[in-house]
């Protein structure tokens, strides 16, 4: 698998954070490019506490893990697992989307989804996922074969699929180098079994390797987006997107959902959205 320089090795990939809480907290540090002196002081313990820490030497305490974990902008998920590794109870709870204690957030989520209608949104999940999606986006899964639906729906596996949205694609290169590349990143990212699996997967379909080195945006009259063209009954449909997190979470699941909503690029493609 290729990762990109300074980023975490397949094994890390492959397996997210481990038994050894130093060589995971190693991994993050070059992961971000930073030194041992300069992640300490941030931390506000020593370089050689951090040292010691990192080759198996000391046991650091929950607080020094935390501190570590906020300073490299770790994921929720990932300070329960060093919390774990080092011995020490998770700080961190998961509900599920459809949970009693998270009725609030998907009744705003749905809110928001419906009110952008008749314009596609969807809530994703840490690997992009569809959990949530208003009735424009419902609709356009329907060009979707069978095998690609779900559950789950994949939008990953959904777009760069040959059978999937990538037959509609008018400028697949573009918007096809566009997925793949958030999907490396998001895997880079994730650093767990499903994510690289879904990765191998996916450059595992025809032409998928020829979208590397494809520039999207960065080619000479290019616009300020790079817009999703899809070619559907004879229309064309030009949106861009947006994606959206929640600010302050402290729940694994909330962190990781984000909100994608698509808009139209163009005056035809809001009247065709609009059944105008």
């Amino acid at each position: 698998m290729r990762t990109s320089q300074g980023g975490p090795s397949a094994a890390a990939m492959r397996g997210g954070v481990g038994g050894d809480v130093g060589a995971s907290i190693r991994e993050w540090r070059n992961l971000r490019r930073m030194s041992q002196m300069e992640l300490a002081l941030d931390a506000g313990i020593s370089p050689r506490h951090l040292s010691f820490v990192e080759t198996g030497r000391s046991r650091p305490s929950p607080e020094v893990l935390l501190a570590l974990a906020r300073r490299l902008s770790l994921p929720l998920r990932d300070r329960n697992a060093w919390l774990l590794a080092a011995g020490y109870a998770p700080r961190f709870g998961e509900q599920a989307l459809d949970a009693a204690e998270m009725d609030q957030v998907r009744a705003t989520l749905m809110r928001l989804l419906e009110a952008h209608d008749p314009y596609p949104g969807v809530v994703l999940d840490r690997h992009w996922n569809v959990v949530l999606a208003n009735r424009a986006a419902s609709g356009l899964t329907a060009l979707l074969p069978e095998f690609l639906r779900g559950p789950p729906l994949n939008l990953f596996r959904a777009s760069l699929h040959p059978e999937g949205f990538a037959a509609h694609t008018r400028n697949f290169g573009q918007w096809g180098s566009y997925m793949l590349g958030a999907l490396e990143r998001l895997t880079a990212a994730n650093r767990d079994a499903a994510s690289f699996e879904l990765l191998e997967e996916i450059r595992g379909y025809p032409g998928i390797d020829a979208l590397s080195g494809i520039a999207g945006a960065d080619t000479p009259g290019a616009g300020l987006l790079v817009p999703c063209v899809l070619e559907i009954g004879g229309a064309t449909l030009s949106m861009f997107t947006t994606l959206t997190t929640f600010g302050t979470p402290r729940d694994i699941t909330l962190e990781e959902l984000c909100v994608e909503l698509f808009y139209p690029a163009d005056a035809a493609t809001e009247a065709a959205l609009r059944g105008g």
